[in-house]
């Protein structure tokens, strides 16, 4: 399943921060383009790279799944 609010997330935190695709891709071991298909909801992700984008962000999973408003880890 495809979830736009992780989408969504994942941009907002990549352009926050002025990263580029390559950049992202690199620290989390995908490439430039699966981060942008991860960005525009073209390709579901797994569990071993939604903690990998997570760790990278230092945000939740909760948070990049939707299922909290906020952002910081427990």
């Amino acid at each position: 399943m495809i979830l736009p609010i992780l989408a969504q997330r994942l941009e907002y935190l990549r352009k926050q921060r002025n990263l580029k695709l390559k950049e992202v891709g690199e620290a989390v071991g995908i490439t430039a383009s699966a981060v942008g298909s991860l960005e525009h909801g073209r390709r579901a992700i797994s569990i071993e790279t939604l903690i990998k984008m997570a760790n990278f962000y230092e945000v939740s999973t909760d948070w990049l799944l939707g299922l909290s408003d906020n952002p910081k880890r427990r």
